[in-house]
């Protein structure tokens, strides 16, 4: 049987020394914000949408590496990870995994978004009952960023 793959964004927030997680209503589990590359969207563009529906968030997304330039074309936003993961056997995300910073705690999630968002210290990340990809991320843009 045929797999399917879909391109998603995963954006890991900081503010001072807290990072950004929401409590996914379907997966029942602490992620961080996140969806589907709509067509003819860039990664970084979903990133910057996705943190503005799920969270009211203006962010700033983190450059993770070195551009260089080249004729007739555009240095994109280079994301921290890119993974592959299998929702199931015949569907996987191609995840651009981006860490970025937010001036502020406020949230506003849009209509429809989940309310259950929180920021958290490392010291929570390291007892958070969460999948060890997202501590393990959490920590890191905490590191680099805070």
């Amino acid at each position: 049987m045929e797999i399917t793959r879909h391109f998603t964004t995963t954006t890991t927030i900081v503010c001072k020394d807290k990072v950004l997680l929401h409590f996914h209503k379907s997966l029942k589990k602490w992620l961080p914000v996140g969806g589907h590359i709509d067509r003819d969207e860039l990664p970084e563009e979903a990133a910057l949408r996705e943190a503005k529906e799920e969270a009211g968030l203006d962010i700033e997304l983190h450059q993770s590496g070195e551009n260089y330039e080249a004729a007739g074309a555009k240095n994109l936003i280079l994301p921290a990870h890119i993974m592959l993961q299998d929702i199931n056997e015949h569907h996987q995300h191609i995840d651009f995994v981006f860490y970025a910073t937010a001036k502020t705690f406020d949230l506003k999630p849009m209509k429809g978004e989940t309310e259950n968002l929180k920021w958290f210290t490392a010291e929570e990340i390291n007892k958070l009952d969460a999948p060890k990809n997202v501590k393990v991320r959490a920590l890191e843009a905490l590191k680099i960023l805070a």
